[in-house]
């Protein structure tokens, strides 16, 4: 069973940045797509961005589409989160998870993802 631990969160201006880290047990992390997902007070934990096992595809909720950028080093197993332009509604816990294997659907499903972390809090105040 690989274990995720997201770090990076914090509080930030808006308008401001913030880079989140995830890193993954294991040696099959780079057999797997990625991802990131948000959950803020009294919501459904939503998507965020994905990553596939080689890092060549990605894929963003249009929230974030040009402020957010996902990306992985796989010798280091870890998955990261670029946050810019951050806004207010941007708070939230983000969590990242592991996806599907190698040749699994590409986009993900959110139903793909399994294995979460244990959450980081973003907060962005204006």
């Amino acid at each position: 069973q690989v274990q995720l631990v997201e770090s990076g969160g914090g509080w930030v201006l808006a308008g401001g940045s913030l880079r989140l880290s995830c890193a993954a047990s294991g040696r099959t992390f780079s057999a797997y797509n990625m991802g990131w997902f948000r959950q803020a007070p009294g919501k459904e934990r939503d998507f965020v961005a994905a990553i596939s096992w080689g890092g060549r595809s990605t894929s963003y909720a249009d929230s974030v589409k040009g402020r957010f950028t996902i990306s992985r080093d796989n010798a280091k197993n870890t998955v990261y989160l670029q946050m810019n332009s951050l806004k207010r509604e941007d708070t939230a816990v983000y969590f990242c998870a592991r996806g599907g294997p190698y040749g699994s659907m590409w986009p993900p499903r959110p139903r793909d993802f399994g294995s979460w972390g244990q959450g980081t809090q973003v907060t962005v105040s204006s």
